[in-house]
């Protein structure tokens, strides 16, 4: 399996606004990234970590593939877009708009030997 396409633990909306809870626990490192229109990110793997993103503005395509089966997925991601990306399935990503995204690891990228958890080929 390469990824996974998840809903929101809860969700709440009325006049004033609305809120979103993505999830209530196992994560332990939560990132805000911002990437410009045209830009290329990723090209890795995480050996142990399963890796997260909601997606709160823009629009960007998605290739992934599984580092020992070679299994091979391509999304375009949006707006509202909530996912896993498992362990050992390489990500990268190029934004066909400004985007503003949150990523979440179950264990972190630092690991407690000092190395980390993000490896190319």
């Amino acid at each position: 399996m390469l990824i996974k396409f998840i809903k929101p633990d809860f969700e709440f909306s009325d006049d004033r606004g609305s809120l979103k809870q993505l999830v209530h626990n196992g994560w332990k490192q939560v990132n805000y990234i911002t990437s410009v229109e045209g830009s290329f990110r990723g090209d890795h793997y995480h050996k142990e970590n399963q890796e997260a993103f909601f997606v709160i503005s823009g629009e960007f395509e998605l290739t992934l593939e599984h580092i020992k089966t070679h299994e091979k997925a391509h999304y375009t991601l949006k707006k509202g877009d909530f996912f896993i990306i498992y362990p050992e399935v390489m990500h990268s990503f190029l934004y066909k708009k400004d985007t503003s995204l949150i990523s979440m690891y179950n264990y972190g990228v630092e690991r407690p030997d000092g190395e980390k958890d993000i490896f190319t080929l």
